[in-house]
């Protein structure tokens, strides 16, 4: 498996021929504004955690692979296979407050390759419900935003400490080296080089124990 990182909250995740990308950023979202660019490659599923920012829900900037126009696209809660992928989109809120200032916002646990994913989008609780915890258990690798309208280093830190990940890979902070250090020194990892991609296979990650990696974005 090897994961790349395209900034925002832009994965992708590639196992074998199949390809999967989280959140890439709309074509109207001024991505070179944060030193970025829009990712274009084939890909066979996108997920997307929400569809009111721009700087995720752009599915219509990636096309399909082999004979298909456009990927599979997952935009909310719900249990799903494809190509021996499996996916859980979980409900969770964008705000402390049941979504009301900036609606709602899904949560994506994906296993492939026997590793567990999880994605958390623009999560903005200040605390994990029993429910969200429960669904939650067993992560390999956590993809968790650190700056946002409901989120800030300090809270980030503490949900990752909560979900107990092997690998927790920060998100979501453009840019801001201020941000990333608080994340890391409250994470209790002030000391890591960051890194291009990440190449790892189910045996690599069986001794982690809530290791931050820290991707570069591609460009």
């Amino acid at each position: 498996m090897v994961i790349t990182y395209y900034g925002i909250s832009c994965f992708k995740i590639q196992s074998g021929e199949t390809v999967l990308v989280f959140d890439p950023p709309s074509k109207d979202f001024p991505v070179s504004d944060f030193g970025l660019k829009i990712p274009r490659f084939q890909t066979d599923i996108v997920l997307i955690s929400h569809n009111q920012h721009k700087d995720h829900n752009g599915y219509e900037t990636l096309p399909g692979k082999g004979d298909s126009e456009y990927p599979f696209i997952i935009d909310g809660p719900g249990d799903y296979e494809i190509q021996k992928v499996l996916i859980k989109g979980i409900k969770s809120f964008h705000d402390s407050e049941l979504g009301k200032k900036f609606g709602l916002n899904t949560i994506y646990v994906v296993e492939i390759e026997g590793i567990n994913i999880c994605h958390m989008g623009d999560f903005g609780e200040k605390n994990l419900t029993g429910q969200i915890k429960e669904s939650l258990r067993d992560i390999d690798i956590l993809f968790i935003p650190i700056l946002g309208p409901s989120m800030d280093p300090q809270m980030a830190a503490q949900i990752a400490a909560q979900i107990e990940a092997k690998i927790i890979i920060p998100m979501h902070y453009h840019k801001d080296k201020k941000a990333l250090k608080k994340f890391l020194d409250e994470f209790g990892n002030g000391e890591n080089k960051p890194v291009e991609k990440l190449t790892l296979k189910k045996k690599d990650i069986a001794d982690k124990k809530g290791e931050a990696i820290i991707l570069i974005p591609c460009l």
